[in-house]
């Protein structure tokens, strides 16, 4: 259990505490690069710009201050329980196999995308890319403008972020511990954990259904969620009997 230190730090546990750094290391290396996230983010699997160490580096990039300080929250809240829970190097599998669920479902859906303008999972041929100045141009005559700029969007932008293994994360402490209430900045009430995380996904399933936010890849925090479920499910994991 936490020990009693006035440092707020005291209780991470130690893939918490690293995995922190890392993510913090890495935010402050995109500020001095600011190439970083173009070269760490994760591409589509048929975009040139894809190389096979983005399905990892992408969990440790981030678009700006927002987004990795709400993920490290999350991160720093919900993570060492989880740890304490399943142990160190498990916690570790776990946020990483949900970090790259989160990244399968986000592929299955733009090749679903491609596949809707094209005809084909692999739209390669139908652009031509600039691979020093990272733009795509269009090298079919019967692309409409609209279906060029989807292809765009999948080719030309780079997913990153911790957000797929935090949904991971939400969901195994809502599973786990399901009647610890939530305290949220923008409601003056607490909310359990069984409530509170299921709506959560479903605004992001509603939002990817939508389209609503195209920056964000609403669909891998799904991913994320849904492969931490399945993950719990399969190892067993129980809930703390003190709970």
């Amino acid at each position: 259990m936490y020990n009693n230190s006035a440092s707020p730090f005291a209780g991470l546990t130690p893939v918490v505490k690293n995995l922190i750094i890392i993510n913090v290391i890495c935010f402050l290396g995109t500020m001095i690069f600011d190439q970083a996230n173009r070269l760490f983010g994760v591409y589509y699997l048929d975009s040139p710009f894809f190389k096979i160490w983005q399905i990892i580096t992408y969990m440790f990039m981030h678009g700006g201050f927002s987004h990795i300080f709400f993920n490290m929250f999350a991160l720093f809240m919900f993570g060492p329980v989880l740890e304490q829970v399943l142990g160190s190097k498990r916690f570790l599998n776990y946020y990483l196999i949900t970090g790259l669920g989160a990244l399968a479902l986000q592929f299955g859906v733009q090749a679903l995308e491609v596949y809707q303008i094209t005809g084909t999972v692999s739209a390669s041929q139908w652009l031509r890319f600039d691979m020093f100045q990272g733009l795509v141009y269009s090298n079919h005559p019967a692309l409409t403008q609209e279906g060029f700029n989807k292809l765009v969007s999948v080719y030309n932008t780079p997913m990153v972020g911790a957000s797929g293994a935090i949904y991971g994360l939400l969901i195994a402490f809502g599973y786990l511990f399901p009647n610890t209430p939530l305290m949220l900045i923008f409601l003056p009430v607490p909310i359990k954990a069984k409530y509170f995380i299921p709506v959560m996904i479903l605004i992001e399933l509603v939002l990817g259904m939508s389209r609503t936010g195209t920056s964000v890849a609403h669909f891998a925090h799904i991913g994320g969620a849904l492969f931490g479920f399945l993950l719990i499910k399969l190892w067993g994991v129980r809930r703390p009997g003190y709970w």
